[in-house]
């Protein structure tokens, strides 16, 4: 059961991160934010297309609970988008990570605990702080993306526990969308063309479609803790991505920042096994 759940999470952690490091790519033409909305909004169709959810088959609390993992689903992409467009992806993934490393650190018990620490290690020497120099901003986006990933976490278990299959995910991302588009809707449509509009599309698919689905039912075989601290594995794959697609080569102590992460990562996996729930209607 653990050994599931922690494929799921890392499958979705790689979809995650080729999806932003594509997504970068677009920012020249389309701006951070215009990355973010092509993304949350194509997610949100194809999902009511797809699963065509009816809200009245939903109980009220699961449906309010749907309703805020949208809203949090969106803050999470759209301050993150903010922050790669000014942070590096590994640095920007490794600050975003103090949301679920938070989790971690809070719902983990006895031995446990341990783990969150040595991902925190790791956070440390990747993000350097000691060197100076981050752009100010960047690190403010990536940290307020922290709170709302702290939020998608606990919000993804609950709705994965309460509603079964893709269904909650298919309330979520629409949300998210129209979030999205109310927020930057109205200064990128100027700005798409039809092969943006297609590239959009498939980029919702690589992220955040796939990679969310597996989130969800990863979040069902592994507890909070053990799912947050398996995120301490996101820098590293940051990192690893960062250096192969964008060519941003880490130095000394990000190397061993990944090392640390990578350990905390496996001590989750092997201490994080979740009883299995049944999930509602």
């Amino acid at each position: 059961m653990t050994r599931s759940g922690a494929t799921l999470a890392v499958a979705a952690m790689l979809c995650v991160q080729l999806g932003l490091a594509v997504s970068v790519g677009l920012f020249d033409r389309v701006g951070p934010e215009g990355a973010a909305w092509l993304r949350l909004a194509w997610a949100g169709v194809l999902l009511v297309v797809v699963v065509r959810p009816r809200p009245s088959s939903f109980r009220r609390a699961a449906f309010a609970a749907c309703v805020a993992l949208g809203v949090v689903t969106a803050g999470m992409t759209m301050l993150f988008m903010e922050a790669v467009a000014r942070l590096p992806l590994g640095t920007a993934s490794a600050l975003e990570f103090l949301g679920p490393l938070t989790v971690a650190i809070t719902r983990g018990h006895g031995g446990r605990k341990r783990w969150p620490v040595l991902a925190a290690i790791g956070v440390v020497l990747l993000t350097q702080p000691w060197r100076g120099g981050a752009d100010l901003a960047g690190v403010g986006f990536a940290l307020a993306a922290a709170v709302c990933w702290a939020g998608y976490i606990l919000l993804t278990q609950r709705v994965g526990d309460e509603v079964a299959g893709v269904r909650g995910l298919a309330v979520s991302m629409p949300v998210a969308g129209i979030v999205a588009t109310l927020v930057y809707g109205p200064s990128v449509l100027g700005h798409l063309t039809w092969q943006l509009l297609l590239i959009g599309l498939g980029l919702a698919v690589l992220l955040p479609v796939v990679p969310f689905s597996l989130e969800m039912l990863a979040l069902r075989r592994l507890t909070t803790s053990a799912f947050g601290t398996l995120m301490s594995l996101e820098p590293a794959i940051a990192l690893v991505i960062g250096l192969v697609v964008l060519h941003q080569v880490p130095d000394v102590a990000a190397v061993a920042g990944v090392a640390f992460v990578v350990v905390a990562g496996v001590g989750a996996e092997r201490t994080g096994a979740r009883e299995p729930v049944a999930a509602g209607p």
